[in-house]
C-alpha cells in the first residue's frame, strides 16, 4: 500500500485502547448496582464494554431480575454519569495509555486520517483533558448514534464523516462488540488487550505500544490483497 495512505483511516475506540476509562465506568455502575441491592463484579462488568449506557443499565437490572419504568432507568443512568464525569474530570495528558501519543503522530505522519468511534457521550470531555482531540478528523459518540456496537453504525459514521471507503478503514477495538462491529461494517478488526476476548481479531496486540503502523499496515495490506486475489479467481472460474 505504499504511496496509498492518504486512502486509508484508522477508527479508534476510546476507552481501553486510547485511555483506560473501564474502571471508572465499573465503580460507577457498582455504586449503582449496590443502591439497587444487585451484586455486580468486574466479570459483569466486561458485558458493558462498548455497550450503551442504558444496554448497560438493562444488563445490570436483568443480573438482578428488575424491571423499572422507562423514566426510572433514565434517571438511574444520568445518576450513574454523574458520578463518572466525577471521576473523570481529574483526567489529564498523563492518564493517556502507554504509546498512544507516538502510535497517533507516526500515523498522521504517514497522511492516514484519524477518528474516534466511542460509545461514550462523553468522548469529546475525554479527549480535551488528555489533549489529544486535535488528531481526530472526525470524532462520533454516542450523541450521534442511535444503534450501539455491535452494530456498525458508529465506524460506518467515523468512515463517511472522512469520506473515506469503509473497505479501507481499520478500526482498534478492546471489546468483542467492537470487534464484530468492525467486522459487520467491512473494515478490519485489530484487538486490544487480552486475546481471550478479542479471538475474531483480524490483528492482536497489547495496547498502541505493542504496536507500529508498519505492522497494522502489513496485516491491511495482506487482506486486502487475499480479497483481491479472491474476487480474480471468481471472475475467472
Amino acid at each position: 500500500m505504499t504511496g496509498t495512505t492518504k486512502h486509508i483511516a484508522f477508527i479508534f475506540d476510546l476507552d481501553g485502547v486510547l485511555v483506560d476509562t473501564a474502571r471508572y465506568h465499573f465503580l460507577a455502575w457498582q455504586r449503582l448496582a449496590q443502591e439497587l441491592g444487585i451484586h455486580f463484579t468486574e466479570k459483569d462488568n466486561e458485558r458493558l464494554k462498548g455497550v450503551s449506557r442504558m444496554q448497560s443499565l438493562q444488563i445490570i437490572l436483568e443480573l438482578g431480575n428488575r424491571q423499572l419504568p422507562q423514566a426510572e432507568k433514565e434517571a438511574l443512568a444520568t445518576r450513574k454519569n454523574e458520578w463518572y464525569v466525577g471521576y473523570i474530570s481529574r483526567l489529564t495528558p498523563n492518564d493517556v495509555l502507554p504509546g498512544v501519543v507516538d502510535f497517533l503522530e507516526s500515523a498522521r505522519e504517514k497522511g492516514i486520517r484519524l477518528a474516534v468511534g466511542s460509545a461514550s457521550k462523553n468522548a469529546m470531555t475525554i479527549l480535551e483533558r488528555l489533549a489529544i482531540k486535535n488528531y481526530f478528523a472526525a470524532i462520533i459518540t454516542g450523541h450521534d448514534t442511535t444503534h450501539a456496537k455491535p452494530d456498525p453504525e458508529v465506524f460506518e459514521l467515523a468512515a463517511a464523516r472522512m469520506q473515506v471507503a469503509a473497505k479501507h478503514c481499520v478500526v482498534f477495538e478492546d471489546a468483542a462488540a467492537g470487534i464484530e462491529a468492525a467486522h459487520r461494517a467491512g473494515m478490519l478488526a485489530v484487538g486490544i488487550g487480552r486475546a481471550a476476548n478479542l479471538s475474531q481479531a483480524d490483528l492482536l496486540a497489547d495496547g498502541l505500544h505493542d504496536l507500529t503502523v508498519e505492522r497494522v499496515l502489513t496485516a491491511f495490506e495482506k487482506r486486502f490483497l487475499t480479497e483481491k486475489n479472491i474476487k480474480d479467481e471468481g471472475l475467472h472460474s
